[in-house]
Protein backbone atom coordinates (compact mmCIF):
# COMPACT_ATOMS: atom_id res chain seq x y z
CA UNK A 1 0.00 0.00 0.00
CA UNK A 2 2.90 2.69 0.43
CA UNK A 3 3.41 2.83 -3.16
CA UNK A 4 -0.69 3.76 -3.17
CA UNK A 5 -0.54 6.29 -0.42
CA UNK A 6 2.43 8.03 -1.52
CA UNK A 7 0.83 11.01 -3.41
CA UNK A 8 -1.15 11.50 -0.35
CA UNK A 9 1.40 12.79 1.40
CA UNK A 10 1.02 16.57 0.03
CA UNK A 11 -0.59 18.68 2.24
CA UNK A 12 -2.64 21.16 0.64
CA UNK A 13 -1.79 24.52 -0.76
CA UNK A 14 -1.83 27.55 2.01
CA UNK A 15 -5.31 28.98 2.02
CA UNK A 16 -7.28 25.83 0.18
CA UNK A 17 -9.26 23.69 1.84
CA UNK A 18 -8.76 19.84 1.96
CA UNK A 19 -9.58 17.87 -1.41
CA UNK A 20 -12.86 16.24 -1.00
CA UNK A 21 -12.36 11.94 -0.07
CA UNK A 22 -8.82 13.54 1.91
CA UNK A 23 -8.97 14.13 5.84
CA UNK A 24 -10.94 16.56 7.31
CA UNK A 25 -9.94 15.95 10.66
CA UNK A 26 -6.40 16.69 10.76
CA UNK A 27 -6.36 13.26 12.24
CA UNK A 28 -3.99 12.02 9.05
CA UNK A 29 -2.39 12.84 5.76
CA UNK A 30 -5.07 13.82 2.67
CA UNK A 31 -6.06 12.07 0.31
CA UNK A 32 -5.91 12.44 -3.40
CA UNK A 33 -7.35 15.36 -4.85
CA UNK A 34 -8.71 12.96 -7.37
CA UNK A 35 -10.04 9.79 -5.10
CA UNK A 36 -11.91 8.08 -8.32
CA UNK A 37 -9.04 8.03 -10.72
CA UNK A 38 -6.53 6.89 -7.99
CA UNK A 39 -8.18 3.98 -7.01
CA UNK A 40 -9.32 3.22 -10.90
CA UNK A 41 -5.44 3.62 -11.55
CA UNK A 42 -4.30 1.35 -8.53
CA UNK A 43 -6.58 -1.22 -9.53
CA UNK A 44 -5.69 -1.10 -13.34
CA UNK A 45 -2.10 -1.79 -12.31
CA UNK A 46 -3.07 -4.72 -9.80
CA UNK A 47 -4.65 -6.32 -12.42
CA UNK A 48 -1.95 -5.52 -14.67
CA UNK A 49 0.98 -6.44 -12.50
CA UNK A 50 -0.19 -8.76 -9.81
CA UNK A 51 -3.51 -10.36 -11.42
CA UNK A 52 -5.52 -8.79 -8.97
CA UNK A 53 -9.47 -9.45 -9.61
CA UNK A 54 -11.29 -5.97 -10.54
CA UNK A 55 -14.35 -7.16 -8.79
CA UNK A 56 -12.36 -8.25 -5.21
CA UNK A 57 -10.04 -5.24 -5.04
CA UNK A 58 -12.36 -2.35 -6.15
CA UNK A 59 -14.75 -2.53 -3.73
CA UNK A 60 -12.29 -3.23 -1.07
CA UNK A 61 -10.50 -0.20 -2.07
CA UNK A 62 -13.17 2.01 -2.09
CA UNK A 63 -14.36 0.98 1.80
CA UNK A 64 -10.55 1.66 2.90
CA UNK A 65 -10.09 4.88 1.50
CA UNK A 66 -14.01 5.98 2.20
CA UNK A 67 -14.67 6.75 -1.31
CA UNK A 68 -18.75 7.06 -2.16
CA UNK A 69 -21.35 8.36 -4.16
CA UNK A 70 -20.31 9.75 -7.28
CA UNK A 71 -16.57 9.61 -6.68
CA UNK A 72 -16.79 5.66 -6.35
CA UNK A 73 -19.44 5.59 -9.23
CA UNK A 74 -16.71 7.22 -11.52
CA UNK A 75 -13.95 4.72 -10.07
CA UNK A 76 -16.37 1.98 -10.64
CA UNK A 77 -16.73 2.90 -14.40
CA UNK A 78 -13.03 4.13 -15.12
CA UNK A 79 -11.73 0.93 -13.91
CA UNK A 80 -14.57 -1.20 -15.98
CA UNK A 81 -14.69 0.74 -18.48
CA UNK A 82 -10.96 0.44 -19.45
CA UNK A 83 -10.75 -3.20 -18.98
CA UNK A 84 -13.70 -3.76 -21.25
CA UNK A 85 -12.46 -2.04 -23.95
CA UNK A 86 -8.39 -2.33 -23.34
CA UNK A 87 -7.93 -4.11 -26.52
CA UNK A 88 -9.40 -1.28 -28.41
CA UNK A 89 -7.62 1.41 -26.80
CA UNK A 90 -4.30 -0.38 -27.05
CA UNK A 91 -4.47 -0.36 -31.13
CA UNK A 92 -5.57 3.37 -30.97
CA UNK A 93 -2.41 4.02 -28.14
CA UNK A 94 -0.04 1.97 -30.43
CA UNK A 95 -0.78 4.37 -32.94
CA UNK A 96 0.24 7.71 -30.93
CA UNK A 97 3.38 6.19 -29.17
CA UNK A 98 6.84 6.32 -31.10
CA UNK A 99 7.78 2.98 -29.97
CA UNK A 100 5.71 -0.74 -29.20
CA UNK A 101 3.37 -0.30 -26.34
CA UNK A 102 5.27 -3.25 -24.71
CA UNK A 103 8.16 -0.91 -24.31
CA UNK A 104 5.50 1.41 -22.56
CA UNK A 105 6.72 1.20 -18.67
CA UNK A 106 4.31 -0.43 -16.76
CA UNK A 107 3.21 2.03 -14.67
CA UNK A 108 2.58 4.16 -17.53
CA UNK A 109 0.52 1.92 -19.60
CA UNK A 110 -2.32 1.73 -16.99
CA UNK A 111 -2.43 5.83 -17.31
CA UNK A 112 -3.03 5.72 -21.47
CA UNK A 113 -5.60 3.50 -20.98
CA UNK A 114 -7.60 5.39 -18.10
CA UNK A 115 -7.02 8.48 -20.46
CA UNK A 116 -8.06 7.27 -23.21
CA UNK A 117 -10.69 5.69 -21.88
CA UNK A 118 -12.43 9.52 -21.19
CA UNK A 119 -11.66 10.35 -24.23
CA UNK A 120 -13.29 8.23 -26.34
CA UNK A 121 -16.05 6.57 -24.68
CA UNK A 122 -16.81 9.02 -21.54
CA UNK A 123 -18.60 12.17 -21.90
CA UNK A 124 -15.88 13.79 -20.19
CA UNK A 125 -14.89 16.73 -21.83
CA UNK A 126 -11.44 16.11 -23.50
CA UNK A 127 -9.70 18.96 -21.54
CA UNK A 128 -10.78 17.76 -18.64
CA UNK A 129 -9.64 13.79 -19.25
CA UNK A 130 -6.46 14.90 -20.08
CA UNK A 131 -5.60 17.84 -17.36
CA UNK A 132 -6.92 14.89 -15.01
CA UNK A 133 -5.13 12.33 -16.56
CA UNK A 134 -1.77 14.41 -16.83
CA UNK A 135 -1.94 15.66 -13.26
CA UNK A 136 -2.35 12.05 -11.96
CA UNK A 137 0.60 10.91 -13.78
CA UNK A 138 2.73 13.45 -11.83
CA UNK A 139 1.60 12.44 -8.50
CA UNK A 140 2.40 8.75 -9.52
CA UNK A 141 4.95 8.54 -12.36
CA UNK A 142 6.69 12.07 -11.78
CA UNK A 143 6.81 15.03 -14.34
CA UNK A 144 9.15 13.88 -16.28
CA UNK A 145 7.08 10.80 -17.79
CA UNK A 146 3.50 12.69 -17.03
CA UNK A 147 4.63 14.98 -20.01
CA UNK A 148 4.89 11.86 -22.23
CA UNK A 149 1.20 10.65 -21.01
CA UNK A 150 0.34 14.35 -22.07
CA UNK A 151 1.83 14.14 -25.38
CA UNK A 152 0.22 10.52 -26.03
CA UNK A 153 -3.13 11.19 -24.63
CA UNK A 154 -3.84 14.60 -27.18
CA UNK A 155 -2.61 12.33 -30.01
CA UNK A 156 -5.33 9.90 -29.01
CA UNK A 157 -7.84 12.84 -28.33
CA UNK A 158 -7.79 13.99 -32.14
CA UNK A 159 -10.12 11.38 -33.19
CA UNK A 160 -12.99 9.76 -31.59
CA UNK A 161 -13.78 5.94 -31.15
CA UNK A 162 -15.40 5.44 -34.36
CA UNK A 163 -12.69 7.34 -36.59
CA UNK A 164 -9.72 5.23 -34.61
CA UNK A 165 -11.15 2.28 -35.32
CA UNK A 166 -11.45 2.80 -39.02
CA UNK A 167 -8.11 3.71 -39.11
CA UNK A 168 -6.58 0.58 -36.71
CA UNK A 169 -8.85 -2.17 -37.36
CA UNK A 170 -8.29 -4.85 -40.23
CA UNK A 171 -11.09 -4.31 -42.91
CA UNK A 172 -14.16 -6.59 -41.80
CA UNK A 173 -14.86 -8.57 -45.33
CA UNK A 174 -11.03 -9.62 -45.21
CA UNK A 175 -10.15 -10.45 -41.58
CA UNK A 176 -13.80 -10.86 -40.34
CA UNK A 177 -11.64 -12.18 -36.67
CA UNK A 178 -9.52 -9.23 -36.43
CA UNK A 179 -11.91 -6.60 -37.36
CA UNK A 180 -14.42 -7.90 -34.01
CA UNK A 181 -11.20 -8.47 -31.94
CA UNK A 182 -9.95 -4.63 -32.44
CA UNK A 183 -13.83 -2.88 -32.45
CA UNK A 184 -14.55 -4.77 -29.48
CA UNK A 185 -11.74 -5.89 -27.62
CA UNK A 186 -11.52 -9.17 -27.11
CA UNK A 187 -8.14 -11.02 -28.06
CA UNK A 188 -8.77 -13.20 -31.47
CA UNK A 189 -8.64 -16.55 -30.28
CA UNK A 190 -11.21 -15.47 -27.73
CA UNK A 191 -13.34 -14.60 -31.00
CA UNK A 192 -12.46 -17.34 -33.13
CA UNK A 193 -13.37 -19.80 -30.34
CA UNK A 194 -16.47 -17.92 -29.39
CA UNK A 195 -17.38 -18.29 -32.57
CA UNK A 196 -17.10 -21.74 -33.26
CA UNK A 197 -18.75 -22.30 -29.98
CA UNK A 198 -21.30 -20.66 -32.09
CA UNK A 199 -21.26 -22.33 -34.92
CA UNK A 200 -20.14 -19.92 -36.96
CA UNK A 201 -17.69 -19.39 -39.75
CA UNK A 202 -16.17 -16.26 -40.93
CA UNK A 203 -17.34 -16.18 -44.22
CA UNK A 204 -20.68 -15.22 -43.18
CA UNK A 205 -19.05 -12.48 -41.33
CA UNK A 206 -19.66 -13.69 -37.52
CA UNK A 207 -22.86 -11.65 -37.00
CA UNK A 208 -24.21 -13.90 -33.99
CA UNK A 209 -20.54 -13.29 -32.39
CA UNK A 210 -20.64 -9.53 -32.95
CA UNK A 211 -23.62 -8.91 -30.77
CA UNK A 212 -22.37 -11.49 -28.17
CA UNK A 213 -19.07 -9.57 -28.27
CA UNK A 214 -21.20 -6.45 -27.42
CA UNK A 215 -23.17 -8.54 -24.74
CA UNK A 216 -19.83 -8.89 -23.50
CA UNK A 217 -18.88 -5.12 -23.31
CA UNK A 218 -22.23 -4.09 -21.84
CA UNK A 219 -22.37 -3.04 -17.98
CA UNK A 220 -24.64 -6.39 -16.10
CA UNK A 221 -26.91 -6.37 -13.48
CA UNK A 222 -26.27 -7.34 -10.22
CA UNK A 223 -28.47 -10.84 -10.05
CA UNK A 224 -29.15 -12.35 -6.47
CA UNK A 225 -30.46 -15.54 -5.39
CA UNK A 226 -33.15 -16.12 -2.57
CA UNK A 227 -31.95 -19.63 -0.86
CA UNK A 228 -34.97 -21.53 -0.62
CA UNK A 229 -36.61 -22.00 2.55
CA UNK A 230 -34.87 -19.12 4.17
CA UNK A 231 -35.74 -16.04 1.82
CA UNK A 232 -38.04 -15.21 -0.88
CA UNK A 233 -38.20 -13.30 -4.41
CA UNK A 234 -40.66 -11.46 -2.33
CA UNK A 235 -37.93 -10.17 0.11
CA UNK A 236 -35.91 -8.93 -2.44
CA UNK A 237 -38.02 -7.34 -4.35
CA UNK A 238 -39.42 -5.70 -1.26
CA UNK A 239 -35.59 -4.06 -0.93
CA UNK A 240 -35.74 -2.26 -4.33
CA UNK A 241 -34.90 -5.57 -6.29
CA UNK A 242 -37.06 -7.01 -9.58
CA UNK A 243 -38.06 -10.47 -10.20
CA UNK A 244 -35.49 -12.49 -11.91
CA UNK A 245 -36.21 -13.88 -15.51
CA UNK A 246 -36.24 -17.40 -15.85
CA UNK A 247 -35.21 -18.66 -12.13
CA UNK A 248 -38.07 -18.77 -9.34
CA UNK A 249 -35.17 -17.87 -7.02
CA UNK A 250 -33.43 -14.98 -8.86
CA UNK A 251 -34.02 -10.70 -8.61
CA UNK A 252 -31.92 -8.31 -10.02
CA UNK A 253 -30.78 -5.39 -8.42
CA UNK A 254 -30.16 -2.35 -10.66
CA UNK A 255 -28.18 -0.24 -8.99
CA UNK A 256 -26.75 -0.01 -5.29
CA UNK A 257 -24.88 -2.20 -2.77
CA UNK A 258 -26.14 -6.13 -2.30
CA UNK A 259 -24.76 -5.71 0.94
CA UNK A 260 -27.39 -2.97 1.73
CA UNK A 261 -29.95 -5.74 1.54
CA UNK A 262 -30.68 -7.28 4.87
CA UNK A 263 -31.03 -10.73 3.21
CA UNK A 264 -27.85 -10.62 1.42
CA UNK A 265 -26.35 -9.72 5.39
CA UNK A 266 -28.01 -12.35 6.94
CA UNK A 267 -26.86 -14.68 4.11
CA UNK A 268 -30.73 -15.91 3.46
CA UNK A 269 -29.93 -14.89 0.03
CA UNK A 270 -26.55 -14.21 -2.26
CA UNK A 271 -25.36 -12.60 -5.35
CA UNK A 272 -24.94 -15.57 -8.10
CA UNK A 273 -25.95 -14.95 -11.78
CA UNK A 274 -29.33 -16.81 -12.92
CA UNK A 275 -27.23 -19.31 -15.10
CA UNK A 276 -25.94 -20.63 -12.02
CA UNK A 277 -28.91 -21.23 -10.50
CA UNK A 278 -31.08 -22.97 -13.38
CA UNK A 279 -27.95 -25.27 -13.58
CA UNK A 280 -28.34 -26.58 -10.18
CA UNK A 281 -31.91 -26.44 -10.47
CA UNK A 282 -31.75 -28.56 -13.74
CA UNK A 283 -29.49 -30.88 -11.29
CA UNK A 284 -32.29 -31.36 -8.51
CA UNK A 285 -35.43 -31.64 -11.34
CA UNK A 286 -33.72 -35.09 -13.01
CA UNK A 287 -35.33 -38.11 -11.52
CA UNK A 288 -33.00 -40.46 -9.32
CA UNK A 289 -34.50 -43.61 -10.34
CA UNK A 290 -34.23 -44.46 -6.26
CA UNK A 291 -33.21 -42.74 -3.00
CA UNK A 292 -32.35 -39.39 -3.02
CA UNK A 293 -30.64 -38.58 -0.23
CA UNK A 294 -26.93 -37.65 -0.59
CA UNK A 295 -25.55 -35.08 -2.83
CA UNK A 296 -21.92 -33.97 -3.55
CA UNK A 297 -20.64 -30.56 -5.04
CA UNK A 298 -17.64 -32.05 -6.30
CA UNK A 299 -15.80 -28.64 -6.69
CA UNK A 300 -17.58 -26.03 -4.51
CA UNK A 301 -15.74 -23.07 -4.36
CA UNK A 302 -16.62 -20.26 -3.89
CA UNK A 303 -20.01 -21.87 -2.49
CA UNK A 304 -22.60 -20.27 -4.74
CA UNK A 305 -24.00 -23.64 -6.38
CA UNK A 306 -23.40 -25.27 -3.34
CA UNK A 307 -25.67 -22.97 -1.38
CA UNK A 308 -28.58 -23.11 -3.33
CA UNK A 309 -28.17 -27.18 -3.89
CA UNK A 310 -27.71 -27.23 -0.04
CA UNK A 311 -31.22 -25.09 0.36
CA UNK A 312 -33.00 -27.56 -1.92
CA UNK A 313 -31.14 -30.60 -0.55
CA UNK A 314 -32.63 -29.67 2.86
CA UNK A 315 -36.25 -29.29 2.08
CA UNK A 316 -36.37 -32.69 0.76
CA UNK A 317 -34.56 -33.83 3.70
CA UNK A 318 -31.28 -34.65 1.74
CA UNK A 319 -27.85 -33.78 2.33
CA UNK A 320 -25.06 -32.15 0.57
CA UNK A 321 -21.18 -32.71 0.84
CA UNK A 322 -19.46 -29.41 -0.86
CA UNK A 323 -16.14 -30.66 -1.26
CA UNK A 324 -13.10 -27.83 -2.25
CA UNK A 325 -9.72 -28.64 -2.60
CA UNK A 326 -8.12 -25.17 -1.16
CA UNK A 327 -8.84 -24.76 2.63
CA UNK A 328 -9.43 -21.22 2.30
CA UNK A 329 -12.31 -21.72 -0.52
CA UNK A 330 -13.40 -24.64 1.52
CA UNK A 331 -14.34 -21.45 4.21
CA UNK A 332 -16.75 -19.82 1.63
CA UNK A 333 -18.11 -22.67 1.07
CA UNK A 334 -18.94 -23.53 4.88
CA UNK A 335 -20.21 -19.71 4.51
CA UNK A 336 -22.30 -20.23 2.04
CA UNK A 337 -24.27 -23.37 3.25
CA UNK A 338 -24.61 -21.95 6.20
CA UNK A 339 -27.84 -22.19 8.36
CA UNK A 340 -29.17 -24.35 5.18
CA UNK A 341 -33.01 -26.04 5.77
CA UNK A 342 -32.48 -28.79 8.34
CA UNK A 343 -28.44 -28.24 7.98
CA UNK A 344 -28.31 -29.97 5.37
CA UNK A 345 -24.76 -28.68 4.15
CA UNK A 346 -21.40 -30.10 4.97
CA UNK A 347 -18.21 -28.75 3.67
CA UNK A 348 -15.07 -30.90 3.47
CA UNK A 349 -11.47 -29.83 2.25
CA UNK A 350 -11.09 -32.55 -0.38
CA UNK A 351 -9.24 -33.20 -3.98
CA UNK A 352 -12.48 -34.13 -6.43
CA UNK A 353 -10.23 -36.09 -8.33
CA UNK A 354 -8.76 -37.92 -5.30
CA UNK A 355 -12.10 -38.79 -3.42
CA UNK A 356 -12.27 -38.69 0.10
CA UNK A 357 -15.44 -41.00 -0.59
CA UNK A 358 -16.86 -44.30 -1.50
CA UNK A 359 -17.55 -45.31 -4.72
CA UNK A 360 -21.62 -45.07 -5.83
CA UNK A 361 -21.91 -42.92 -2.26
CA UNK A 362 -24.37 -40.38 -4.25
CA UNK A 363 -27.60 -39.76 -5.98
CA UNK A 364 -26.63 -36.79 -7.39
CA UNK A 365 -23.61 -34.93 -8.12
CA UNK A 366 -22.20 -32.11 -9.91
CA UNK A 367 -18.84 -31.33 -11.23
CA UNK A 368 -18.26 -27.40 -11.75
CA UNK A 369 -15.32 -27.45 -13.15
CA UNK A 370 -12.58 -25.03 -13.35
CA UNK A 371 -12.60 -23.62 -16.46
CA UNK A 372 -11.10 -20.70 -18.67
CA UNK A 373 -13.99 -18.70 -17.19
CA UNK A 374 -14.81 -17.19 -21.44
CA UNK A 375 -18.70 -17.35 -19.80
CA UNK A 376 -18.33 -14.69 -17.40
CA UNK A 377 -16.37 -11.97 -19.48
CA UNK A 378 -19.37 -9.61 -18.85
CA UNK A 379 -18.07 -9.38 -14.99
CA UNK A 380 -14.64 -10.11 -14.99
CA UNK A 381 -13.31 -8.49 -18.49
CA UNK A 382 -10.08 -8.57 -17.62
CA UNK A 383 -10.06 -12.29 -17.52
CA UNK A 384 -10.02 -11.61 -21.64
CA UNK A 385 -6.61 -10.14 -21.54
CA UNK A 386 -4.78 -13.07 -19.09
CA UNK A 387 -6.08 -16.70 -20.97
CA UNK A 388 -4.03 -17.87 -23.60
CA UNK A 389 -4.99 -19.75 -26.50
CA UNK A 390 -3.76 -22.72 -24.48
CA UNK A 391 -5.53 -22.23 -21.25
CA UNK A 392 -8.45 -24.04 -22.03
CA UNK A 393 -6.34 -26.90 -23.27
CA UNK A 394 -4.52 -27.36 -20.65
CA UNK A 395 -7.58 -27.40 -18.44
CA UNK A 396 -9.28 -30.08 -20.23
CA UNK A 397 -7.50 -32.96 -18.56
CA UNK A 398 -8.43 -31.89 -15.48
CA UNK A 399 -11.75 -31.16 -16.34
CA UNK A 400 -12.18 -34.67 -17.59
CA UNK A 401 -10.38 -36.74 -14.19
CA UNK A 402 -12.88 -34.26 -12.23
CA UNK A 403 -16.05 -35.81 -14.06
CA UNK A 404 -14.35 -39.52 -14.51
CA UNK A 405 -14.31 -39.36 -10.80
CA UNK A 406 -17.80 -38.10 -10.27
CA UNK A 407 -19.21 -40.97 -12.71
CA UNK A 408 -17.48 -43.04 -10.07
CA UNK A 409 -18.80 -40.86 -7.23
CA UNK A 410 -22.66 -41.53 -8.02
CA UNK A 411 -24.83 -44.29 -7.93
CA UNK A 412 -26.23 -46.55 -10.70
CA UNK A 413 -28.93 -44.82 -11.45
CA UNK A 414 -28.09 -41.34 -10.15
CA UNK A 415 -27.50 -38.44 -12.01
CA UNK A 416 -24.65 -36.19 -13.05
CA UNK A 417 -24.52 -32.29 -13.93
CA UNK A 418 -21.07 -31.03 -15.79
CA UNK A 419 -21.36 -27.86 -15.42
CA UNK A 420 -18.43 -24.67 -16.88
CA UNK A 421 -18.77 -20.78 -17.07
CA UNK A 422 -17.28 -21.23 -20.47
CA UNK A 423 -18.63 -22.46 -24.16
CA UNK A 424 -14.93 -23.18 -25.04
CA UNK A 425 -15.50 -26.53 -27.01
CA UNK A 426 -12.24 -28.07 -25.52
CA UNK A 427 -13.83 -27.23 -22.02
CA UNK A 428 -17.68 -29.04 -23.17
CA UNK A 429 -18.21 -31.05 -25.77
CA UNK A 430 -14.85 -32.56 -25.84
CA UNK A 431 -14.60 -33.06 -22.64
CA UNK A 432 -18.14 -34.91 -21.99
CA UNK A 433 -17.49 -37.09 -25.45
CA UNK A 434 -14.04 -38.05 -23.92
CA UNK A 435 -15.89 -39.56 -20.52
CA UNK A 436 -18.56 -41.21 -22.65
CA UNK A 437 -16.64 -42.76 -24.84
CA UNK A 438 -14.56 -44.43 -22.04
CA UNK A 439 -17.29 -45.56 -20.56
CA UNK A 440 -20.60 -47.85 -21.25
CA UNK A 441 -22.60 -47.17 -18.00
CA UNK A 442 -23.35 -43.16 -18.72
CA UNK A 443 -26.07 -42.30 -20.71
CA UNK A 444 -26.38 -38.52 -21.42
CA UNK A 445 -29.92 -36.55 -21.02
CA UNK A 446 -31.33 -34.25 -22.80
CA UNK A 447 -30.32 -30.96 -20.33
CA UNK A 448 -33.15 -28.61 -22.29
CA UNK A 449 -35.74 -30.68 -21.16
CA UNK A 450 -35.38 -30.16 -17.34
CA UNK A 451 -34.93 -26.22 -18.18
CA UNK A 452 -38.41 -25.31 -20.09
CA UNK A 453 -38.87 -21.95 -18.37
CA UNK A 454 -35.27 -21.21 -20.55
CA UNK A 455 -36.36 -21.15 -24.68
CA UNK A 456 -33.12 -21.36 -27.20
CA UNK A 457 -31.11 -23.37 -24.77
CA UNK A 458 -30.31 -26.88 -26.58
CA UNK A 459 -26.67 -26.97 -28.00
CA UNK A 460 -24.30 -29.55 -28.98
CA UNK A 461 -25.04 -32.96 -30.80
CA UNK A 462 -28.40 -33.39 -31.23
CA UNK A 463 -29.01 -30.42 -28.88
CA UNK A 464 -27.88 -32.68 -25.74
CA UNK A 465 -26.19 -29.69 -24.02
CA UNK A 466 -27.88 -26.36 -22.71
CA UNK A 467 -25.98 -23.23 -23.05
CA UNK A 468 -27.07 -20.41 -21.91
CA UNK A 469 -25.72 -16.69 -23.86
CA UNK A 470 -25.36 -13.44 -22.50
CA UNK A 471 -27.00 -11.85 -25.77
CA UNK A 472 -29.74 -14.29 -25.79
CA UNK A 473 -30.42 -15.22 -22.41
CA UNK A 474 -28.85 -11.99 -20.48
CA UNK A 475 -26.61 -14.43 -18.49
CA UNK A 476 -23.30 -16.02 -18.20
CA UNK A 477 -22.65 -18.11 -21.02
CA UNK A 478 -22.95 -21.38 -18.99
CA UNK A 479 -22.98 -24.88 -20.20
CA UNK A 480 -24.65 -27.88 -18.66
CA UNK A 481 -24.57 -31.86 -19.99
CA UNK A 482 -26.44 -34.01 -17.74
CA UNK A 483 -25.31 -37.94 -17.57
CA UNK A 484 -27.28 -41.00 -15.44
CA UNK A 485 -24.99 -43.57 -14.88
CA UNK A 486 -26.82 -46.51 -15.91
CA UNK A 487 -28.13 -49.31 -13.31
CA UNK A 488 -26.67 -52.94 -15.01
Amino acid sequence: MSEQHRSQNRRPRKGKKPAKGGAQNGSGPPGPRDPARRVAYDVLRAVDQRDAYANLLLPALLNERGISGRDAALATELTYGTLRLQGTYDAALEACVDRTLASVDTEVLPLLRLGAHQLLSTKIPSHAAVSATVDLARKVVGHHRSRFVNAVLRRVGARNLEEWTAVVAPERERDPSGYLSVVHSHPRWIVKELARALGERSGGGLPETERLLRAHNERPRVTLVAKPGRSTVADLTASGAEAGTYSPFAAHLNEGDPAAIREVRQNRAAVQDEASQLVALALSRVDPHGQDTRWLDMCAGPGGKAGLLASLAGRREARLLAAELQPARAGLVATAVHRAPRDAGRVVAADGTAPAWRPGAFDRVLVDAPCTGLGALRRRPESRWRRTEASAKELAPLQHDLLASAAEAVRPGGVIAYVTCSPHLDETDAVVRGVLAERGDLTLLRAADFLDEVPDLAAGPDGMYAQFWPHVHGTDAMFLALLRREEQ
